[in-house]
């Protein structure tokens, strides 16, 4: 297998993809200790977590790892999450996260903008909801007031590029 290397810019903001083993749908059945993964990173590393999705089999993010490498954040959160939920299920060795995860790295407001709305559409275009606002497993709410009631329930959204999916 070949060695992946990652950009590391000091200021880049990224949207991450992961995606669980096999895409077995555990994920939002465990939104808990995904919070708490996230949350014990928090009290170890400083972070933004600016956008989110937690869909059964895979998650999207967008992320500010301030002074952090992207890689090694990513795998301390994976980790965490992992080690708590084989404790759970009382699972030994069983991989719960697929062994790499996708990231880009945002260019410029547009880019930003189009990824913000990419997460938020997420569960509709999955099939996990009518309308994005009605999803609670994002972070929808905080940006509300730039969406209308409508967006995404009258009309199919198409996104253009590569999500990580």
């Amino acid at each position: 297998m070949s060695i992946l290397r990652r950009y590391n810019f000091p200021g880049a903001i990224y949207f991450i993809t992961n995606i669980t083993h096999d895409r077995q749908p555990f994920l939002v059945a465990e939104v808990d200790l995904f919070w708490l993964a996230i949350e014990t990173m928090k009290k170890r590393s400083r972070f933004d977590l600016i956008a989110w999705v937690i869909l059964p089999d895979h998650f999207h993010i967008i992320i500010d790892p301030l002074e952090n490498n992207i890689s090694e954040l990513m795998k301390r959160i994976k980790l965490s999450f992992s080690m708590n939920y084989r404790k759970k299920q009382s699972l030994k060795n069983q991989n719960v996260w697929q062994k790499r995860f996708w990231d880009h790295i945002i260019r410029n407001q547009d880019d930003f903008n189009r990824h913000i709305d990419y997460i938020h559409y997420n569960p509709v275009k999955h099939g996990l909801a009518n309308n994005p606002l009605d999803y609670k497993h994002s972070s929808i709410s905080k940006f509300s007031e730039y969406y209308q009631e409508d967006w995404g329930v009258t009309e199919k959204i198409k996104f253009n590029g590569d999500y990580g999916e």
